[in-house]
């Protein structure tokens, strides 16, 4: 069975099929319908979960040894399966078998790229198909686009003017993980309730000039003169600290899940669901390895002092605050910079 993204959520409401595909280039899509499938899922009792990157050297007889074999437990299981590309012979042929021979209590997700019409026509494809459930994501456009940002920033509570709608889809132009990253901010800065043109305006005139995405990019990088300066025009040009604080403490729980991730062979997942493509994945593999949970922690705590500055609760300047926390993520102490 074949379906738009839009009805998975109905779908799931009348019962869990054995097998999901979802494929498509639109990664905040995939990621928050395989979100959706699990969460169904874990509410009815698929509590164990493996996790399988499948690329070139693969070893399918692994997919046939996870359905046979129960969890310590004897949870339901899902079987969450990624695929670096098409699966080939072999794996055709495993997918094939397997949903010719659906193991109980077990559910197959299967999550790839943008999947051609020559791969659609194929046995393991068609065997999906018969039995599962397949999901396409395409990129969205046009009142598509409005409309997913309308119901994002409703999530959010933001309740925003027609004009303002539109001006952050021309702003991101298709890129749903920057629109989200976007809403986030507004969000931060603005909270619930109305959301005018104006205020995206001032926002995006903000970004133009010294994003805050460019401070922790920097940061990450390791370039702290480039911290210092940017950070400091940021404060000339009287931009909000909680914008800062909020993409600061944002990276550096980013990296803790990350560090989190990769030792239990997950990081391509999450660099996925997090944007993490060609510089930036160097930048967070770097960080990852330079930096540990001890002072990644201590980074939370900083913006957490710096969330009480900003409020007028603690004495300091949030700003100073801020930039202890952003050298911290270059492993560079205040007093390295200034002694």
């Amino acid at each position: 069975m074949q379906i738009k993204p839009p009805q998975l959520a109905g779908v799931l409401q009348k019962g869990l099929a054995p097998v999901y595909f979802l494929s498509g280039d639109e990664p905040q899509q995939v990621g928050e319908l395989a979100d959706l499938i699990r969460k169904s899922a874990k509410q009815s009792d698929y509590l164990s979960r493996e996790i399988f990157f499948a690329d070139k050297n693969f070893d399918w007889r692994q997919l046939n040894a996870a359905s046979e074999t129960l969890s310590i437990f004897a949870d339901k299981k899902i079987i969450d399966l990624k695929l670096a590309g098409t699966p080939g012979l072999d794996g055709g042929k495993a997918l094939t078998a397997y949903c010719q021979r659906l193991p109980e209590d077990t559910l197959l997700l299967i999550s790839m790229g943008k999947i051609n019409k020559e791969s659609q026509k194929s046995s393991w494809f068609q065997a999906i198909d018969k039995v599962g459930c397949i999901i396409q994501v395409w990129p969205l456009s046009g009142q598509d686009l409005i409309r997913w940002i309308q119901e994002r920033m409703q999530k959010r509570g933001i309740v925003p003017d027609p004009g303002a709608v539109k001006l952050l889809a021309d702003r991101v132009e298709g890129n749903l993980l920057a629109a989200a990253q976007e809403i986030e901010k507004l969000y931060v800065l603005y909270g619930a309730g109305k959301l005018s043109s104006q205020q995206i305006i001032e926002v995006v005139a903000d970004s133009s000039r010294y994003d805050v995405f460019k401070l922790v990019e920097s940061a990450l990088a390791g370039h702290a003169d480039k911290v210092l300066k940017i950070l400091s025009s940021l404060k000339a040009e009287d931009a909000s600290p909680v914008l800062v604080l909020w993409a600061l403490v944002r990276e550096a729980r980013i990296l803790i899940s990350y560090k989190a991730a990769k030792s239990q062979n997950e990081k391509d997942s999450l660099l996925r669901n997090q944007g993490g493509w060609g510089e930036r994945k160097q930048w967070l593999e770097l960080s990852s390895k330079r930096l540990s949970y001890t002072e990644l922690n201590q980074i939370l705590v900083l913006g957490a002092k710096a969330d009480r500055q900003i409020k007028g609760q603690q004495q300091g300047d949030a700003w100073e605050t801020l930039l202890e926390g952003c050298l911290g993520l270059v492993s560079v102490s205040l007093m390295d910079k200034t002694g």
